[in-house]
This record gives C-alpha cells, structure tokens and sequence, in this order.
C-alpha cells in the first residue's frame, strides 16, 4: 500500500512526539500519548474528521518541551506569553512538517491556523481543537493539576473551571457533563456551573 502525505505527515509528528523526555504512566512519550488523546476526541466530537483535522489535533503540543515555562517570566503575564509563543512555535513546527510530507501548502496552513488557536470561537478546526484539549484536560489532567496547586483556594479552582467553560463549544460542554471526574473535581465543576 502506498503512503500518502498524511500517512508521511502523521509519522513525522509522531517521531518528534517520540523524543519527547517525559514520560506517561505506561512508559511512552507524554506528547505522544497527548496527541493519542487529543486525537480521539476530536473523532469523538466530529467522527467525519478530515485527515489534516486529526493530523492538527496530533500537532497541538508539538515539541512543547523545547520551550520550558520557566524560560518565561513567574506570573500571569509571563504565562500568558510563555502559551502564545507556544501556539506560534507549535503551529510553525507542525506546518514545516507538514509541508515536508508532502502536504499540499493550503492544507498545511489551514492546520497551523488551528495549532495556533487563531479564530478560537469563529473558525471551527480551531474550536474542535480547543475543545478536544479541554476534554483532554479535564479527563486526564485536572487531577493533576489541583496536586500540583494545593494552595489554591477553591474560588481559584472553581473560576478556572468558569474559564475553561467558556471556551468550549456547547457539543464539547455536552460531552464533559458526561466524563467521570473524580468526586472532589466534580463538585468543583458543579460550583463553576452553577
């Protein structure tokens, strides 16, 4: 059988998710199984996903660990700019590969229009994205992440999750009311919803 750009593009992705140091609970690359994720629930959420669609939401945290948050300034400002030059540096990294596969350029760009989190709300590759890392985050990751900030009050906690809300689309919101979160997360969202 003969590859195809896509088939090239997805190989490509997935051996820089592969060099990746950290490592998930089952021993492979973390931003390799980040992308499984995103991935799957982009296919959940749109099952006629495209192939440069799922091949996008496999790019969302291409090479992430290159630019470490401390390399950005302590606060929220510096967080802030630490996730935008992200999205830039991903979105770039994913179009190069991309391209290099044989992707056709318009193709390639529409996909870093969508790693890059540009129209969030307005162009719907974006949104789906969005809404897959979101579920991602809050299946895989929010437990996590509260560890990580135990000295968080709830109102913080709970006005994140508001945020997060916010940002998905009403069919993503559907399907994380159905998640099985653990109790203490769930009252959380339960109080950020109410």
């Amino acid at each position: 059988m003969t590859e195809t750009p896509h088939d090239r593009a997805r190989r490509l992705i997935d051996a820089a998710h592969a060099a990746d140091p950290a490592r998930a609970a089952d021993g492979r690359p973390a931003e390799l199984v980040y992308a499984d994720r995103v991935e799957t629930w982009v296919v959940k959420l749109a099952p006629d996903a495209t192939p440069i669609l799922r091949l996008a939401a496999r790019g969302q945290h291409l090479e992430r660990w290159l630019t470490p948050r401390a390399t950005f300034p302590e606060g929220k400002a510096g967080y802030l700019a630490w996730r935008r030059s992200l999205y830039v540096k991903q979105a770039e990294r994913a179009r190069e590969l991309l391209l290099a596969a044989g992707v056709a350029p318009a193709e390639a760009a529409e996909a870093a229009t969508w790693i890059s989190k540009s129209g969030l709300k307005t162009n719907p590759g974006t949104q789906i994205l969005e809404d897959a890392a979101v579920l991602v985050f809050l299946e895989n990751e929010i437990g996590s992440f509260a560890a990580q900030h135990a000295e968080y009050p709830r109102e913080k906690f709970i006005e994140i999750l508001r945020k997060t809300w916010r940002k998905l689309s009403p069919s993503a919101q559907h399907a994380a009311l159905g998640l099985d979160l653990p109790p203490a997360i769930a009252d959380l969202v339960r109080a950020a919803l109410a």
